[in-house]
């Protein structure tokens, strides 16, 4: 009879070991190995049960591919393709996927749970539908409670989907399909076999799996969620998709770190990684990619959650503007550029006497050591004393602004806060602030003054050495930190 042993795989990068240990030795992440117990087949049997079942399902999978031997081209012998991009049917989405979805492609999109990633998966499987035959694959749901999440949606306002009270498929070939629900089909299942077999057989144009983490590859001894099992099951899928040219969508669950949840590979695989991420106390949602092999990364979509589900915002500079008709001290405007997008972002500071020995900073949205970084430019540089101060800087509506075109507008808002004074609210910041004090240029600044004059701000501060001509703003070039406080804080100095 066969004996099990038990070894330790690490979560995230997957190496194995004998023993268990605090911390990988390969990655060097700490509490990341599992357990897992894997069958030993007798002396003489060759590999294992699992690893020759998998590389059989390889085998069948690539024998299309083999039975033909390819020799290499140049690249100049080899034909262009024309790919056409399948719209979403959400702008927002195709912006974030570079322009729509390329057939044969493999999305992977994480974030927290309750975030909105299987609402905007099935609206987008709906908008979809519409022209295509869709395949929604819920791993983690049931048919009837996918159903009632479409009900609230709004989706189910035409027909009821066939086969109502049927967990398997809602195929009906006999009758002519005359509404999206009728190309949208469900599949409640765990098991990898039946759904690369219905993959393979209904042949989808687009196909959602929700969520990698909960199916099974029977050929493995691990237990669903595993290093293995997510690892295989992606990699299954991705021929499968390639094969036939289906495009993809893969939930994954996130760790506490706001990670992928599985090993690295995970990431590697796939032709694009999107982040879902929003606050729990606002309604917008932000939509970023993070890895695209078919377009531009880091960019941003932006989203509303409402009663009917998502709602795309298609304008976000006035959703991260505070209110101009009131103006306070402490506040700057900047225009940051998430991928090719350009968004206008208030920025607010606080600057308070400490009570304590050592004074408080505290950043919401801008990067905790460029705020360091900026403070001490102030005080060396500028000359304001801020050592005994508490100093506290947020953007307007949560979104997160790490690039360096923002330090010219923290700077303004600190000094405005520290002398109580307020910032004209048609002027613009642009620019990177250096360890000297001076203000560096940034990328794409044409694009940003276009973004805020056509928003009705009237004056841009940018570094000096960029001559731009922009209709109705006047450009204000300024080389050092001390030239944009007086430019932006006219009247006396401290």
């Amino acid at each position: 009879m066969a004996k099990s042993r038990t070894h330790y795989v690490c979560n995230h990068c997957g190496a194995e070991s004998p023993q268990y240990f605090g911390k990988c030795p390969l990655c060097g992440s700490w509490n990341s190995l599992l357990e897992q117990v894997a069958p030993v087949l007798p002396a003489g049997a060759g590999a294992s049960g699992a690893g020759m079942a998998v590389r059989q399902k390889k085998r069948s999978a690539r024998s299309e591919d083999t039975s033909q031997a390819k020799a290499a081209l140049t690249l100049n012998q080899i034909s262009d393709y024309p790919q056409t991009r399948l719209p979403s049917g959400y702008r927002e989405l195709d912006r974030v996927l570079g322009g729509g979805i390329v057939p044969g492609s493999l999305v992977l999109i994480g974030g927290d749970p309750g975030i909105g990633k299987s609402t905007l998966l099935l609206q987008m499987a709906h908008q979809l539908a519409t022209r295509h035959p869709i395949l929604y694959v819920c791993a983690e749901e049931s048919g009837q409670q996918v159903k009632l999440r479409s009900q609230r949606l709004g989706i189910q306002k035409d027909r009821d989907l066939q086969g109502d009270g049927d967990q398997g498929s809602c195929r009906e070939t006999t009758l002519p399909l005359s509404s999206p629900l009728d190309r949208l089909y469900l599949l409640p299942e765990t098991d990898l076999d039946t759904i690369l077999a219905e993959l393979e057989s209904l042949r989808p144009q687009v196909a959602v799996i929700d969520s990698i983490q909960a199916l099974y590859f029977a050929a493995l001894g691990s237990s669903p969620g595993s290093v293995a099992q997510v690892r295989e099951c992606t990699s299954l899928l991705m021929q499968v998709a390639k094969r036939e040219s289906i495009s993809l969508f893969i939930v994954g669950h996130v760790t506490k770190e706001g990670a992928i949840a599985g090993p690295k590979v995970l990431e590697h695989l796939v032709d694009t990684v999107l982040y879902f991420e929003g606050d729990r106390f606002a309604s917008h949602r932000l939509l970023r990619s993070v890895k695209n092999r078919f377009g531009a990364t880091h960019e941003l979509g932006v989203f509303e959650m409402v009663d009917q589900g998502l709602e795309e915002v298609l304008n976000p500079s006035e959703l991260f503007l505070g209110n101009r008709e009131d103006p306070s001290p402490g506040t700057a405007t900047i225009v940051a550029c998430e991928g090719t997008r350009p968004i206008v972002v208030e920025l607010q500071a606080l600057v308070s006497p400490t009570s304590y020995s050592s004074p408080r900073r505290s950043t919401t949205g801008v990067e905790f050591n460029r705020l360091l970084q900026i403070l001490a430019v102030l005080e060396k540089r500028v000359g304001i004393p801020l050592s005994k101060l508490d100093a506290y800087v947020a953007s307007s509506g949560g979104l997160t602004v790490a690039e360096p075109a923002a330090d010219l507008g923290a700077a303004i808002a600190i000094a405005a806060s520290f002398r109580d004074r307020t910032v004209d609210p048609l002027t613009v910041l642009i620019g990177e602030v250096g360890l000297g004090g001076q203000v560096r240029s940034v990328s794409q600044m044409e694009l940003r003054l276009k973004e805020a004059a056509k928003l009705g701000f009237r004056r841009a501060i940018i570094p000096r050495g960029q001559n731009f001509s922009i209709r109705g703003m006047e450009i204000v070039p300024v080389g050092r930190v001390v030239e944009a406080i007086a430019a932006a804080l006219p009247g006396r100095s401290e």
